[in-house]
């Protein structure tokens, strides 16, 4: 959990800090400082918003605990985070092409406008966005316990190392290539989404609401191999492993954790989670051909459309 957390926090943390950094130096060439001291009071309010944010999504869990009713919500908030992990992957794919320059025009329109509350509106939005980003992905890798994660040496490590990599970049101290980042981190992100599709579609089949293709005697999913004796993916199977036949595994189950955590890895997975895991890394590369071709956008436009078009013939 150390490590998704502290890359988790470093990827949100820096797609921030970057975000302001830009909107800082633009607002010097532009000689309007006067207008940075609003950019922060953004930046303050929305650290504000997503501690709150925090705060309240405890409450939330506190209150389907006492119900019975938590692994509902921890299966919903992986899959939830399936989605969104791999939209900010291949949102920031997308708009890291073109973020220095959509940042300028929302910029001069703020100070066109000669609007402070726009400047303030602009970078409280960024700011909020990986904020809450943050916290929700805190809750997926953490069962619901979010308080852990913000606990954690990871998430602090993450932190403290996105603002380093901000200052020295732009003090012109360190030159390193964003996209090269993005793209290695993002890499990265998905193999932590692809982790929690597998661990829901676990937990469903455990609890009896999805079925499998490949079931036992009992018509219950059945394991598609099972290597625990190569690399158990938790240290308890380690030691039932060892209790059980009195012999050691190959690789340690501390390594397995991480594995599991990490890149989803199982050692007894049912046909559903390989399958999920393959499809998964097959569908967003698709995505990304699709958005590379420049045919995502047709699509979408052609979307947008036909739904103008049947709301004027209504």
């Amino acid at each position: 959990m150390d490590f998704q957390a502290f890359l988790i926090t470093l990827r949100e943390a820096l797609e921030a800090t970057l975000i302001v950094g830009l909107i800082l130096s633009y607002l010097t060439r532009l000689n309007a400082d006067k207008y940075k001291k609003w950019v922060y009071v953004g930046v303050l309010l929305a650290l504000v918003t997503s501690f709150l944010v925090a705060l309240l999504f405890q409450v939330i869990f506190t209150g389907f605990a006492s119900f019975g009713s938590e692994v509902y919500l921890k299966v919903g908030i992986m899959f939830a985070s399936v989605f969104l992990l791999t939209h900010m992957v291949v949102w920031m794919a997308k708009q890291s092409k073109d973020i220095n320059g959509d940042m300028q025009k929302k910029i001069n329109a703020a100070l066109t406008a000669g609007s402070i509350g726009a400047m303030i509106l602009h970078s409280y939005l960024i700011v909020v966005r990986e904020g809450v980003e943050t916290v929700f992905f805190f809750a997926a890798i953490s069962g619901g316990d979010v308080t852990k994660v913000f606990q954690s040496f990871g998430a602090l490590s993450g932190l403290l190392l996105a603002l380093m990599i901000g200052y020295l970049f732009f003090s012109g101290t360190m030159k390193i290539s964003l996209k090269a980042f993005f793209r290695v981190t993002g890499v990265l992100i998905m193999f932590i989404a692809a982790g929690l599709l597998v661990q829901g579609i676990g937990v469903l089949q455990d609890l009896g609401k999805m079925g499998s293709l490949y079931t036992n005697a009992e018509g219950k999913p059945q394991e598609l191999y099972n290597i625990v004796q190569v690399m158990p993916e938790h240290y308890q199977d380690e030691l039932h492993y060892k209790r059980d036949t009195g012999n050691e595994t190959l690789i340690s189950g501390q390594v397995g954790l991480f594995m599991a955590a990490m890149f989803g890895y199982s050692h007894n997975p049912s046909l559903e989670q390989v399958a999920g895991y393959w499809m998964y890394f097959g569908f967003v590369a698709l995505w990304m051909w699709l958005i590379h071709k420049g045919i995502w956008e047709r699509v979408l436009a052609r979307i947008k459309n036909s739904f103008s078009i049947s709301g004027k013939t209504a």
